[in-house]
């Protein structure tokens, strides 16, 4: 789960599809906001910053030449930065003059990425695998999931033991799938 999809990438190049720039937005967009904010940028500030990066990498993906040698994130990771950079001296905030808990919100912001990338590519996965379980089904599978003895989610939704483990199954077999398409 530490890649980014070469199909997603090779599809973006084409400025006119549609459906895989759709699918970079959702993928990337609570990636880009999460840093933006980790960083120190107001919420509002934040989704300008996110568009910003978006924008540079609509303008410059279809040059981009994806190396799988080399991280993808990473390119987008420095893009960021220079938007944030970029921000700071529009806002006459200056990263000379931020204060250490500032700088210290970027490193810890940079050091948390790949982990905060892979917890987004689960929550979008999940988003679209929740149609395919019925409600009660799925709300004791996410208790589970989230830490409550099966028993108890079973109780707490009105369905049966068996039902939360064997939707559970269900869930990692299409999480599995989910993600290997979403990574190639």
């Amino acid at each position: 789960m530490n890649s980014t999809s070469a199909s997603l990438l090779l599809r973006l190049r084409k400025a006119n599809d549609q459906l895989a720039w759709c699918r970079f937005v959702d993928l990337y967009t609570p990636l880009l906001f999460y840093w933006a904010r980790r960083m120190g940028v107001s919420a509002e500030d934040a989704s300008d910053l996110v568009q910003e990066v978006l924008a540079i990498v609509f303008q410059k993906l279809p040059e981009f030449k994806y190396d799988p040698q080399k991280s993808f994130r990473g390119w987008l990771r420095t893009i960021t930065l220079n938007k944030y950079r970029q921000w700071c001296r529009r806002k006459s905030i200056g990263i000379v003059d931020a204060t250490q808990s500032q700088i210290q919100n970027v490193k810890v912001a940079e050091s948390t990425w790949d982990l905060h990338y892979q917890q987004a590519l689960v929550a979008s996965a999940m988003e679209v695998l929740q149609s395919e379980f019925q409600p009660a089904t799925w709300a004791a599978l996410k208790a589970f999931v989230g830490g409550q003895p099966a028993k108890d989610a079973a109780s707490d939704a009105g369905v049966s033991v068996w039902t939360v483990y064997a939707a559970k199954s269900r869930l990692m077999v299409r999480l599995r799938q989910e993600l290997k398409e979403l990574l190639d």
